[in-house]
């Protein structure tokens, strides 16, 4: 726990952090609204880029070129699996607790918020912000580490949530999603916090091709150094960490793991509204007019304190608790290899074939497109298991090897 002194500074800087706009800026903005003045740096409809040029794509008044993404992803089978993918807390029947369903829809809504006000393309905020989780493994960050750890070993080749996010929009169901769009999604890691998001040059698919792969072939040196292409992407990326570093805190305590004076700014639960308040204001104070988006230095050191105190207290200890990270790690393991052994003999009767690669084949064929999973066999097998919501990675791993046991904590029997 923090010491008085140590307390003292941290609440005297949460409130040099302001509650409202300043009287100077709404009356800016007032002013620029009623004047019709748009945003120079928004990206506008007509500005988007596609990978095919194809006239069902094209924006309408009725349905807008980035609203047409947000459709897309919308009546993807891997945004339906979202509700069944944990974001910190494994094995727990808990309905109180955040999915990854309600993470994509709180980042979307706060992004929003803040882009409504500085005058972006809210349609484009909204496709980037429901995208951004797609390629993510079931149990969190804990399940993505166990499957880079076995895909790195195989291959030399690195597995990252947000790349897979870009291969599950891209290539797994070819709908021919936006560059900005895909952008966005790859850039948008709240893992690395920055005060300041200046946008970076992409304006290819050739460019966004090769940055893509960097980031498979070289690692977090590739995935620290994004930047994206629009503002809306920015605003995307601060709003993934607005959106869980104070809801999950709130889930610490409604699990149980944690009390609410347990936290060293002494909100517990609250500092979940806190945040999202205080930082939407700072940031549209200190990016409205701007061709970037910044916040100030007291907002940023609060963000990067309350990450690593979440850090400390709750993700080191709570998502996968005690021994079962071991089993689990096991569990990844050993579907890995048998995935991979059922790929190599071209057993058909395995669930890689009969859920996962007649599937895939099926929906690319609407676009006149293959999926070429003979090619690549280990991708096939991380593309697979990317793809399992929590429940099913459960019952398949549990069905295949019987000796696997993994926790549960039930409605009725929290122990």
């Amino acid at each position: 726990m923090a010491t008085n002194q140590e307390t003292a500074v941290i609440k005297a800087r949460m409130d040099r952090i302001p509650s409202a706009l300043s009287s100077e800026l709404v009356e800016r903005i007032a002013a620029d609204r009623a004047s019709g003045y748009v945003n120079p740096c928004r990206c506008n409809d007509d500005q988007v880029i596609r990978r095919v040029d194809r006239v069902a794509d094209k924006g309408t008044l009725m349905r807008p070129a980035f609203m047409r993404d947000i459709e897309k992803i919308l009546h993807l089978p891997a945004y339906t699996r979202y509700a069944g993918k944990t974001q910190v807390f494994s094995f727990r029947s808990n309905d109180d607790l955040s999915r990854r369903g309600l993470h994509v829809q709180l980042v979307s809504r706060i992004a929003r918020d803040i882009g409504r006000a500085l005058g972006l393309n809210c349609d484009l905020i909204e496709a980037i912000g429901l995208g951004h989780d797609l390629g993510h493994t079931p149990f969190g960050h804990a399940g993505e580490r166990f499957l880079n750890d076995i895909y790195h070993e195989r291959t030399g080749r690195f597995f990252f949530h947000n790349v897979q996010s870009v291969r599950v929009l891209d290539a797994l169901y070819g709908r021919n999603v936006s560059l900005q769009t895909l952008d966005g999604v790859l850039c948008h890691n709240g893992e690395y916090e920055q005060r300041v998001f200046e946008l970076s040059d992409m304006g290819s698919f050739d460019q966004f091709d090769r940055t893509v792969e960097d980031c498979i072939a070289t690692g977090y040196g590739a995935i620290e150094h994004l930047r994206p292409m629009t503002l809306e992407g920015c605003v995307v990326r601060i709003s993934d960490i607005l959106a869980y570093v104070g809801r999950d805190r709130q889930d610490a305590i409604a699990a149980g793991l944690l009390s609410p004076d347990a936290f060293d700014d002494g909100r517990g639960g609250a500092y979940n509204s806190w945040i999202l308040t205080h930082a939407s204001i700072d940031i549209v104070e200190h990016s409205y007019g701007k061709p970037r988006i910044e916040m100030s230095e007291d907002l940023f050191e609060e963000i990067r304190r309350a990450k690593r105190e979440n850090y400390e207290k709750i993700y080191s200890k709570g998502g996968i608790e005690g021994d079962s990270e071991a089993e689990l790690r096991e569990a990844f393991e050993k579907l890995y290899g048998r995935c991979l052994r059922d790929i190599n003999e071209g057993d058909e009767s395995s669930y890689i074939f009969k859920h996962h690669i007649s599937r895939i084949e099926q929906q690319l064929s609407y676009y006149d497109r293959v999926y070429a999973w003979q090619e690549d066999k280990d991708q096939a097998v991380v593309d697979y298991i990317a793809s399992m919501t929590d429940g099913y990675f459960c019952e398949l791993t549990s069905k295949l090897f019987p000796g696997l046991k993994f926790p549960h904590r039930t409605y009725i029997n929290e122990r």
